[in-house]
């Protein structure tokens, strides 16, 4: 897997990538505690504010700041994108209100939003060969998990020498970073039509509509409702099972969130050979299959209780839902992909990032307001019967002689520029 990073251009952004994933794991932490700090036992209802503000900034405002980015030069745009994070972290440690971590959370959200879809789609112009790419994309998901694991590690042990204010420094260098490494790699042009271009209406819904017509990317997105239904699970309600339910320590919290993570990182160490034998559909569609299975089981538990042995059942089904989870989210961009060209590569990503989080913006409340009023077994249930709809739509989507590559994408982006060129020319 570690020969993709022979190529020169993908090694320092993949270098980029890792230290500024470290800076906002950093950044999650030092959060939390800015929170407390402002108010109190109210903390949790500042954070919710702030991760409902970052999912609209993505949700809503990623599609608008792409369609007006879309055709200039990539390295500015990520190079301002990562100096706006960096100034926002550095902001923080000044707060002293609580509307104030909205404002700056918002905008620096904003700028990841213009970030994360610009770069992931400028990987496969990089590494134009598949099993390269592949690689690249197990790389990704390694990235996110290990960050998952070793971020809380190192602020805690940050924690013991350094006031918490001092680890949104460590944020700042890492946007820094990714600045400076984005700054010294030669990107390739871009090329595609210089002409006109169409309205921002339709560059703004360019990706909705691509993934509306072509039937893997209507997989992909009933694919991501399947993937959002046990994160929130696992990310909203493991502390409740951990503590409430099976009375562990805190310690054990950690454990758990462990084997979530370490289940998708052995399916993303083996996904290239896997992906080489069975191919996307099989087994993205696997872990369709598995999702809904796995949290029918947990919510058996759940509401079933199972003594002694619940703590040991509950990693084992954290492990399955880690790796269910990788086997979608880790060959995703594959179909992405395939089912655009370069003119019409970051209008998809775009979509993709904004309507995957769509749908955790749907699971999350569900998971904790459900779990809170009606207890963890009804929470469960729910979250089963939404990977059940999400599941049944992959399936009828992706039929198993469904074309690999679409022509619509250029289709509709040639429709667009000639409608543009029609309205100024004499």
């Amino acid at each position: 897997m570690l020969t993709v990073l022979r190529n020169v251009t993908y090694r320092r952004l993949f270098a980029a990538q890792i230290v500024a994933l470290i800076g906002t794991g950093l950044l999650t932490v030092a959060l939390g505690l800015l929170a407390y700090d402002l108010a109190g036992r109210n903390a949790g209802a500042v954070l919710g504010t702030a991760l409902t503000i970052k999912m609209l900034a993505y949700v809503g405002l990623a599609p608008v700041i792409n369609a007006l980015v879309a055709r200039l030069p990539k390295k500015p745009v990520l190079i301002g994108a990562d100096l706006i994070r960096a100034g926002m972290a550095l902001s923080l440690p000044f707060i002293t209100d609580t509307w104030q971590i909205y404002v700056v959370i918002f905008l620096l959200q904003s700028a990841s939003a213009t970030f994360t879809p610009a770069f992931q789609s400028l990987i496969p112009t990089i590494l134009k060969d598949e099993r390269d790419y592949t690689r690249a994309l197990s790389l990704s998901r390694l990235a996110y998990d290990m960050e998952a694991l070793a971020s809380p590690a190192l602020a805690a042990l940050l924690l013991t020498l350094i006031s918490y204010n001092n680890l949104f420094l460590g944020t700042v260098a890492g946007f820094l970073f990714s600045a400076v490494m984005v700054t010294i790699t030669a990107l390739p042009r871009r090329s595609g039509p210089t002409g006109p271009q169409a309205s921002l209406w339709h560059r703004t819904t360019l990706g909705a509509r691509i993934f509306w017509r072509n039937r893997r990317l209507r997989s992909l997105l009933a694919l991501n409702l399947v993937v959002a239904a046990p994160t929130a699970l696992v990310l909203v309600n493991t502390v409740v099972y951990v503590r409430d339910v099976l009375h562990r320590p805190d310690t054990d919290l950690a454990l758990a969130l462990a084997c979530f993570g370490i289940g998708s990182m052995i399916v993303a160490l083996s996904a290239p050979r896997v992906l080489d034998r069975f191919g996307d559909r099989a087994v993205m569609l696997t872990g369709a299959a598995l999702i809904p299975a796995v949290l029918a089981g947990a919510t058996l538990i759940t509401f079933l209780g199972v003594g002694g042995a619940g703590w040991w059942l509950l990693l084992g089904l954290w492990f399955l839902l880690g790796a269910a989870n990788s086997t979608i989210l880790t060959p995703s961009s594959r179909l992405l992909r395939d089912a655009s060209n370069e003119e019409t590569r970051p209008y998809v990503f775009t979509a993709q990032f904004s309507l995957s989080h769509a749908c955790y913006i749907l699971t999350y409340p569900l998971a904790g307001w459900i779990g809170a009023a009606a207890g963890l077994g009804w929470a469960a249930l729910v979250l089963t019967f939404i990977a059940m709809i999400g599941s049944a739509g992959a399936f009828l989507s992706w039929r198993r002689h469904t074309a690999a590559t679409s022509q619509e994408p250029a289709t509709e982006e040639q429709t667009l520029e000639q409608q543009a060129r029609q309205r100024v020319e004499p």
